[in-house]
């Protein structure tokens, strides 16, 4: 019998960003959906040792299971995914970030792939090792806008609590293709779930303005949230993600709508003139949050209703 192959793909990149800012865009896993066009959502176990990621690849979601060791020390971080579909057989990465002063590092990564042996193992292999180099460079990059991307991304949460059956809250989130008959500010939507618990939409919204936008969407679907990142988004924005979570209490459920949106810069104009990015900080809280709270409410009617009958 022959023996798989094992290749490997080593790519450095100098970085004009002190080490543990570099490091720490890896090593948080909230980062990948939001900065990385194909990521999609990373889940780690309660110690965080093991991860699930989905991610984008063609017109649909790819998932897998990696395991995640962390050495804060060294600035260091290792996945190695054994849940591989053949010929591969296994891959690792690993990520190394060395301080070259306080503010440069080098930036190190090595992907190791194994795969049976033959073209089709080979060509596998190619293709995972291929973005390597693209990767390191995408990782300083962020790195070396860390700085502007802070004031550029907005994070926030919007919880309310909802005296209602869990299940009830959940199906209405989860059933968005009915949402134009049950929610005021979402005018049309067309929904697919091939895989299930991943949900593509495309939506058709109007802000409290007046303002129509239209996004696309994708959503997975897991029991105690679902997360979602826009792949079509509006024009103010470089990226959007979040989730609703959902927290069961003795009394019924709170479920928290948390969103992440990265500002486009050169889309402050779209606001008005002289439109700062605190304007557009300020405009995208009071819309986003407006426009989820009113989901919820109606996801608490629609939940509550049964108790008071």
């Amino acid at each position: 019998m022959s023996k798989n192959k094992v290749y490997t793909e080593t790519q450095r990149a100098e970085v004009a960003a002190p080490a543990a800012v570099a490091f720490e865009i890896v090593n948080d896993l909230r980062h990948w959906p939001q900065f990385f066009p194909d990521g999609v959502h990373a889940e780690p176990d309660p110690d965080g040792g093991q991860v699930r990621w989905w991610a984008l690849e063609g017109e649909g979601v790819r998932q897998w299971t990696t395991r995640r060791t962390v050495d804060k020390q060294h600035l260091r971080v290792v996945t190695e995914q054994t849940d591989c579909a053949a010929p591969l057989q296994s891959i690792r990465t690993e990520w190394t970030f060395t301080p070259q002063g306080e503010k440069s590092c080098e930036a190190e990564l090595t992907i190791t792939v194994t795969a049976a042996p033959g073209a089709e193992g080979a060509d596998a292999a190619a293709a995972q090792l291929d973005g390597a180099a693209a990767l390191v460079a995408k990782v300083g990059g962020l790195a070396e806008r860390w700085g502007e991307l802070e004031q550029l991304v907005i994070e926030f949460e919007d919880p309310l609590f909802i005296a209602g059956q869990p299940q009830q809250v959940y199906e209405f989130l989860y059933a968005a293709d009915k949402w134009p008959e049950r929610v005021p500010h979402v005018t049309a939507l067309n929904m697919t779930e091939d895989q299930p618990g991943v949900q593509f939409f495309d939506m058709d919204t109007v802000t409290p303005e007046g303002r129509a936008h239209t996004t696309r969407s994708v959503r997975i679907c897991l029991p105690h949230k679902i997360i979602y990142k826009q792949i079509g988004l509006p024009k103010l924005l470089d990226a959007h993600t979040g989730h609703w979570h959902f927290q069961h209490t003795p009394e019924g459920v709170t479920v928290t709508a948390r969103h992440t949106a990265t500002i486009k810069p050169s889309a402050l104009d779209l606001l008005g003139d002289g439109t700062t990015v605190a304007d557009a900080r300020r405009y995208l809280r009071r819309v986003l949050s407006t426009n989820s709270l009113q989901t919820l409410r109606h996801a608490q009617a629609y939940a509550e209703e049964p108790a008071r009958a």
